[in-house]
């Protein structure tokens, strides 16, 4: 398995309006377009996709832009990777349950796979927006 840009921008822009947008304030993209250093275009290929499946919310206008629909702490990465990147399993014989790989049943390298997909699992849904959020700010701390 291997995250696209896509993926890895999806997971910044979300990541950056968890930062600094609020129930009353939108950021525009071109704000997360300068933070990030993405193109805005881009992003609003990514932030389409976010809100057609209603993580992010819009609204149009001087003062508008984008906002997450929910608080940051109801977001986890593998949410986010998943919307963007579809299925993230490390092998296509993984990728259908129940499984319909005829040698599944005898394969002992189908465990391997089975065990990376679930330490990958583990990770990407147990850190949320507002777990990154924290890191980010405990970042920023230290380079001032």
């Amino acid at each position: 398995m291997k995250i696209s840009t896509k993926g890895r921008y999806a997971l910044r822009l979300m990541l950056d309006l968890a930062q600094y947008s609020n129930e009353n304030e939108y950021v525009s993209i071109k704000k997360v377009s300068q933070r990030q250093d993405i193109s805005e275009k881009y992003l609003e290929q990514i932030v389409a996709q976010l809100s057609r499946a209603n993580f992010v919310k819009s609204i149009r206008g001087a003062q508008g832009g984008y906002r997450l629909v929910k608080a940051p702490e109801n977001y986890t990465v593998g949410m986010i990777l998943r919307l963007i990147e579809g299925n993230l399993s490390s092998v296509s014989c993984l990728e259908d349950n129940p499984n319909k790989c005829q040698r599944c049943n005898n394969c002992v390298t189908l465990e391997v796979w089975q065990q990376i997909n679930d330490a990958v699992d583990s990770v990407i849904d147990n850190i949320t927006l507002q777990d990154l959020v924290q890191k980010q700010q405990a970042k920023a701390r230290i380079v001032k």
